[in-house]
């Protein structure tokens, strides 16, 4: 009953200031304006937290996260990669991937990065990344989050009188019921504030910092035309026929080592049995002796 009163007065301490019905999924009021008091204690709170926008009044204005895509014709995509990557280091930024792939006889090269720019840098780098090459697509997305940052920051706020308060109790407990009670509670209230900073800092990065996507790749080549009548046709196919001889004489260059390799195990092979013939012809037969009568 003792450790039942203690969380009936919490939560009804909580309640007080909220106009607002409870958050079901946290079982507090959604904004809990702390006592006179406690505003040091909840301010320490917040600051441990990590945030440093512990009320509505420092969430800007707007709170925007863009995301886009841009598409660049470069004649080295692995160097013009490279520039890419200092054009956002020196802005502030950083490059969360990178992939580079070199060209072969099947496939051109090409790169792709995905660049973290500083919001208020964007428009600036964007700008420099088109003079790497020729820009042939670029498409941009914002998504306003304003309401839910403000949101979050609220209950992270009203978490954190929540865990104050229970603190305050716990210390004050004079029973091992009411210890027990107030802490589970307490380890209860502190996860779940968080597991909310943590999402307010996954929001601010993305607001802080936008997320660019880019494609370098070089001009495709246009296949040879097919022979269309007699002489385009008597260039291809000298034209191949110079080819396969290319082809086989390096084929015949590789196999070369190998044949000579045969060639010289073949004659010590060769001359062992010819010595070994010419012993066996060599050696005289004894005449069979008479029986004695």
């Amino acid at each position: 009953m003792a450790a039942a009163t203690l969380i009936a007065l919490l939560l009804a301490g909580c309640s007080m200031g909220a106009g607002e019905s409870t958050s079901p999924s946290v079982g507090i009021p959604a904004e809990v304006a702390p006592a006179p008091g406690e505003a040091a204690q909840d301010q320490a709170v917040e600051d441990a937290a990590g945030g440093d926008a512990g009320s509505e009044s420092l969430v800007p204005d707007r709170s925007v996260i863009t995301t886009g895509r841009v598409s660049i014709t470069v004649d080295d995509p692995v160097a013009s990669a490279e520039d890419a990557a200092d054009l956002v280091e020196q802005s502030g930024g950083r490059v969360d991937s990178r992939t580079e792939t070199p060209g072969t006889d099947t496939q051109q090269p090409s790169a792709q990065l995905v660049l973290r720019i500083p919001s208020d840098e964007l428009d600036r780098v964007v700008d420099q990344l088109r003079e790497l090459g020729t820009v042939t697509s670029v498409s941009m997305n914002a998504s306003d989050v304003t309401q839910q940052r403000q949101d979050v920051e609220a209950r992270i706020d009203a978490l954190g009188a929540s865990v104050d308060r229970l603190q305050q109790l716990l210390s004050t407990a004079t029973s091992i019921t009411d210890l027990i009670a107030i802490e589970s509670e307490l380890t209860t209230r502190q996860a779940e504030l968080d597991s909310l900073t943590q999402q307010r800092d996954l929001l601010v990065d993305q607001v802080d910092f936008s997320t660019v996507t880019v494609d370098l790749v070089t001009e495709a080549v246009a296949p040879d035309p097919r022979p269309d009548d007699f002489w385009s046709g008597v260039v291809a196919g000298w034209a191949a026929l110079t080819a396969f001889a290319s082809s086989l004489g390096v084929a015949f260059g590789v196999m070369l080592p190998w044949i000579l390799a045969l060639l010289v195990i073949a004659a010590i092979a060769a001359v062992i049995i010819v010595l070994a013939t010419r012993g066996r012809r060599r050696t005289p037969t004894l005449p069979e002796q008479e029986p004695r009568a």
